[in-house]
């Protein structure tokens, strides 16, 4: 797998005004470029899954196109009309949003309604061995998420916006976007808390078990000691 654009996000340590300007940067920069660019190989009967980490109500654009390799030519070229790809994506609840048959170059969309880890799974809807021949195919994958995945060219035509009207519905939609980010982050925050929780009573009530465990075998072992005394006519 090959990545044509890659994104990391810094964190930086809390408590001070710099940190918090900071944290409030990058966060304006990682929905500045929110999407992943990509391309991979797969075979015939061969699947592939991506995570994708998507706040709730958040529209979701997948775009693809796929690649045959010519052996003749020894490169890539535009798979034929024949060959597609089945796209399929399950929210964090493992249900099915989305289970659909395109073609060999395509548009996905889909709404998240569950804050969490999104799978997306693509796999070549071919079973004629021909089309491959032994070869691979060539997926190349575009990911856009929130506000990134919206058209503003054609929401302007549509909607006749003039530029000033057109950049403060960018802004608001990318305020909205960092919102509903914002809400997604503190609702893990808040399922790591409460893991954190459980784990912790969960230690707590097994040290006490291995005391009362403890305690108990030494009350046999002074019992049983004091009874084998008793009947040697030690004690």
């Amino acid at each position: 797998m090959a990545a044509e654009e890659d994104l990391r996000v810094v964190c930086t340590r809390p408590g001070t005004g710099l940190g918090k300007a900071m944290r409030a940067l990058l966060l304006l920069l990682w929905f500045a470029a929110r999407g992943s660019a990509l391309y991979f190989h797969i075979g015939e009967t061969e699947k592939k899954c991506f995570i994708e980490e998507i706040p709730d109500e958040t529209m979701v654009i997948g775009n693809y196109r796929t690649q045959l390799y010519d052996k003749q030519r020894e490169e890539y070229q535009p798979a034929t009309p024949g060959l597609g790809m089945f796209v399929e994506v399950k929210d964090p609840e493992d249900k099915v949003i989305l289970a659909r048959q395109y073609g060999s170059e395509g548009r996905f969309t889909f709404t998240s309604h569950t804050p969490g880890e999104h799978q997306i799974c693509l796999h070549s809807n071919s079973t004629k061995f021909s089309l491959f021949a032994g070869g691979m195919l060539r997926v190349h994958l575009d990911i856009q998420v929130g506000e990134h995945a919206n058209d503003y060219a054609e929401i302007a035509a549509k909607d006749k916006l003039s530029e000033l009207q057109l950049r403060v519905r960018q802004l608001v939609e990318q305020v909205e976007q960092i919102q509903k980010e914002q809400n997604y982050q503190r609702w893990r925050e808040e399922r790591f808390r409460q893991t954190s929780e459980s784990t912790n009573q969960r230690v707590l009530w097994w040290s006490i078990l291995q005391t009362l465990i403890l305690v108990a075998i030494g009350v046999w072992q002074m019992r049983h000691l004091k009874s084998f005394f008793e009947a040697k006519k030690l004690v």
